[in-house]
């Protein structure tokens, strides 16, 4: 049998050979790179989530995308969102497109990941794990695309992407909890019915089978109910709740934990000293807190400062599950070589706005609607010196390799909209 340092060093072969970790992916939204304390935050008290930091790897240059439902849809599907359409943004409150082509599948009724999607939980389901999610989904309002239809076991959650924590309503009133199949509330706060939730789903674990619980939290997203200090703390106190029962239950020691934002922070909270905010290509809007612990295989108080995005973790988790635009960070992050050079793309879009971003090795370059930049990223961390004009030798590489990319990602669902639109 293979021990795990085996698997290690050979993670490109599935499924396991010897006990397979428990995963459990814990997804924070909207919360700044700036918002912890183990990020340098000087007054938000988080000792919970620091201290998975310093029993794990923290990560100084990981990515997300600039929102919230473009995120969810790279970590499930380990791929570029713009491979499925219409999720370059938020889906908005009620199941709303937000631009042309979210507005062109919301009117088809197809606003959502679809169910045909290769997704993280399907592959660990032919791996053998129970798999469950529990929190905020924000990848479609129509049940056809609720998470039973991705490959969870067990599910339950917030709908969208921006209820009242204690109606658990939005705007419009529409209660947006639900359990399976169906609406249906559970009191308290959102933050602990998700926690609460979480901590029955694991006391009911044992160490028979593995199970990866995907726990997205809605906070510290707006409403600020009761404001965004006491929204992170209190994220912070219930995720420690989830770990102690992991010790309660034996379970922790073969328990691969991972903590990240879904994008940097909106104006409530801080991304600072980075430039930019959410929504933006800018550094402040897509580099995100993420820290991993797994006890007696990742170094604990250990950094990863190369550059990971959010659909490295269905190959990193489920490695040679499927088709993936990620790639597999175990082996690095386990101390073997270096991940392999390679270039990272952007591309938001919400009503008149679209946003591009392609990073390669320390260069990287924005197209920011009109605006273009080009940071050299080792020197100009905080993006204060626009190079556009005095590097056209790399502009025009980046700008070869972003066109290239974005004709390469085009939706076959959306085959229809473009020919419609020319």
């Amino acid at each position: 049998m293979l021990t795990r340092r085996d698997f290690l060093g050979s993670l490109a072969a599935a499924p396991l050979a010897h006990k397979r970790p428990n995963i459990v992916l814990i997804l924070a939204d909207d919360l700044g790179s700036n918002d912890l304390g183990c990020y340098g935050s000087p007054g938000i008290r988080t000792p919970r989530i620091d201290r998975l930091a310093g029993e794990g790897v923290r990560f100084t240059q990981a990515y997300a995308t600039p929102e919230c439902t473009p995120t969810r849809t790279s970590i499930l599907t380990g791929r570029y969102q713009q491979r499925v359409g219409g999720l370059e943004c938020a889906i908005g409150v009620g199941n709303v497109g937000r631009y042309d082509e979210a507005e062109w599948l919301q009117k088809r009724g197809e606003l959502g990941l679809p169910g045909e999607a290769s997704t993280l939980p399907r592959a660990l389901k032919k791996m053998g794990y129970a798999t469950a999610s529990i929190g905020k989904w924000h990848l479609g309002y129509e049940r056809k695309y609720w998470p039973m239809h991705h490959g969870f076991d067990v599910s339950e959650g917030i709908l969208g992407g921006n209820a009242d924590y204690y109606t658990h309503k939005e705007q419009d009133g529409r209660l947006v909890y639900f359990r399976g199949d169906r609406i249906e509330d559970r009191p308290g706060h959102t933050t602990d019915a998700i926690a609460g939730a979480a901590i029955e789903y694991l006391k009911k674990q044992t160490a028979a089978r593995p199970f990866f619980l995907y726990l997205p939290f809605t906070a510290p997203h707006a409403p600020m109910q009761p404001g965004y200090r006491q929204l992170v703390e209190q994220l912070d106190t219930r995720v420690g709740d989830v770990l102690d029962q992991l010790d309660r239950s034996g379970l922790a020691q073969n328990t691969l934990v991972l903590f990240l934002s879904d994008n940097g922070a909106d104006a409530n909270g801080s991304n600072l000293p980075l430039r930019g905010r959410k929504s933006s290509v800018f550094e402040g809007g897509i580099r995100v807190a993420w820290m991993m612990r797994w006890p007696g295989v990742l170094k604990p108080g250990t950094t990863f400062a190369q550059p990971a995005m959010t659909l490295d973790l269905l190959p990193t988790l489920a490695p040679g599950a499927g088709p993936a635009d990620g790639v597999n960070l175990m082996p690095a992050l386990a101390g073997g070589p270096a991940l392999k050079e390679r270039a990272l793309f952007w591309r938001y879009r919400r009503m008149k706005n679209t946003r591009k971003a392609a990073r390669l090795r320390a260069w990287k370059l924005i197209h920011d609607n009109d605006q273009k930049y080009l940071f050299q990223l080792a020197d100009d961390p905080l993006e204060k010196t626009n190079l556009y004009a005095e590097r056209p030798e790399v502009v025009k590489d980046l700008e070869r390799r972003l066109a290239e990319w974005e004709a390469e990602v085009r939706a076959p669902r959306l085959a229809e909209f473009r020919q419609a639109s020319q």
